[in-house]
């Protein structure tokens, strides 16, 4: 009976009919929403950041194929999650699919680890954000005191972050004033962001010496898979979109567009980034923390850097808003099947939206952002989205034996070679992560086990 009920799934017929009663989200966003989206959600500190500090210690100018390399994992995991979307078209991403097609126990593990991947993606990013927002006041000579802008280390005289603090929960707030209003708003900074890139890519490309990329690959391919494992995380957020599925009109059509679509827009910048800065400047001098702005000054265009530290602190805005709005709608739908508290399936009636989940997640990711050093962390964001894209790629597997699932929706071309690929080569990745990345793991898994067996197991829906 303990086992059975470790498997116990949840029928989709239950899903949809959930839909359909009080419990339910709006179908306001088409295509284009879901591109913006994604776009907003990946391109963000991965391209302001990692490109230079990865191309300094792992790479060298062979970032490029890390880039590829990482985008290929991706792509092959998006086709995957585009067939789940489209055939299970449910809030909840890949914690809703395991749901349906391993059972419970693992749908959790799925949720947990999606949190984890969200919850820290969202504070890290919060983070990078208050450091560009402050040397951006300081351009107009507005100082922010050490002490309320950085994380607790009292030794470097710095207590508390307050504007990563504020930034989550002003991007809170616009999430509970419904899903059109976010979407708009991050469309806007979406074209903004992507200008200040293109900006960056037509004026830099006259100032590429070949020279700078020899020699191309200085630290082996081992350095360029290194890199690869770490340069995933730039690409973090297309697997966000899925989340969205609840609330898209038309998702067997629209869901596999929006999340193929803005990975593929977004791999194309990366790869751009990557030549033009590496071009610019020796790989060797690229290991500080904005080594766009800094490639920008190299080349005496200090006026163009300004307006890419601009695009940075847009740009890792719209992060923050869709890594927070995947991680909101996922404890909506964990609350909905009882896993965690009913309350956090609430839906304000009068803005469509779940307030009281999104309150209560971007209160513990405040917390995250305001006092801990997440720096240490970034590869845990990492851990668990390989860990998520894993279960999806090889769940695929087993949606194509439910015969209760309709079958008419987008299909992964190559199954079952294209699926198996995909887990093989996440599982490779997560191989190449530290040993501290696994312990620290470990330990938020075992939290999670602590939580379902002493609250979800006993108050699932499916227990009933």
């Amino acid at each position: 009976m303990f086992w059975k009920s470790l498997l116990r799934k949840k029928p989709l017929e239950a899903l949809i009919h959930n839909k359909s009663n009080s419990i339910h989200l709006k179908q306001t966003l088409g295509a284009m929403d879901l591109i913006f989206l994604g776009v907003g959600a990946i391109v963000g500190t991965g391209i302001f950041i990692l490109p230079g500090t990865i191309a300094a210690l792992y790479s060298g100018p062979a970032i490029v194929l890390s880039f590829v390399i990482a985008a290929v994992v991706c792509a092959l995991a998006a086709l995957c999650y585009s067939e789940f979307a489209s055939s299970v078209p449910v809030a909840g991403s890949a914690y809703t699919y395991g749901y349906v097609i391993f059972g419970e126990f693992i749908a959790w593990l799925l949720g947990w680890a999606l949190l984890l991947e969200y919850g820290l993606a969202v504070a890290s990013v919060a983070s990078g954000w208050s450091s560009y927002f402050k040397t951006l006041l300081s351009g107009f000579h507005i100082h922010i005191p050490d002490a309320i802008s950085g994380a607790f280390n009292p030794e470097a005289g710095t207590y508390v972050n307050i504007p990563a603090i504020a930034i989550v929960a002003i991007i809170a707030y616009l999430l509970t004033r419904g899903i059109r209003e976010s979407t708009r708003v991050n469309a806007f900074m979406v074209i903004l962001k992507i200008s200040v890139i293109l900006l960056f890519i037509l004026v830099g490309v006259f100032y590429v010496k070949p020279d700078n990329w020899e020699p191309f690959m200085p630290f082996g391919f081992s350095g360029v898979l290194n890199g690869a494992a770490l340069v995933f995380f730039a690409y973090l957020g297309f697997d966000a979109v899925s989340s969205a599925a609840e609330e898209v009109k038309n998702p067997q059509k629209n869901m596999p567009i929006g999340i193929i679509g803005s990975l593929l827009v977004c791999t194309v910048l990366y790869i751009a980034v990557s030549i033009v800065l590496t071009g610019i400047v020796s790989y060797q001098d690229l290991n500080v923390a904005d080594p766009v702005a800094f490639a920008l000054q190299v080349i005496n265009q200090n006026w163009i850097a300004g307006i890419v530290s601009l695009g940075a602190v847009v740009g890792m805005i719209t992060v923050i808003l869709v890594m927070l709005y995947g991680g909101t709608r996922l404890i909506y739908a964990m609350g909905r099947d009882g896993l965690l508290p009913k309350s956090m399936a609430k839906i304000d009636e009068k803005t469509n939206t779940p307030i009281k989940s999104t309150w209560t997640y971007a209160i513990v990711i405040m917390f995250f952002a305001g006092v801990v050093p997440l720096n240490r962390l970034a590869e845990l964001v990492n851990m668990g989205t390989l860990f998520a894209f894993m279960m999806v790629s090889i769940g695929i597997i087993f949606l194509r034996r439910n015969k209760s699932i309709a079958s008419g929706g987008f299909k992964t071309p190559l199954y079952p070679v294209l699926p198996i690929v995909s887990f093989l080569m996440c599982l490779f990745l997560i191989t190449r992560l530290s040993v501290e990345t696994w312990i620290a793991c470990g330990i938020w898994f075992l939290l999670g086990l602590i939580l379902y067996f002493a609250f979800g197991r006993r108050n699932s829906t499916l227990n009933k």
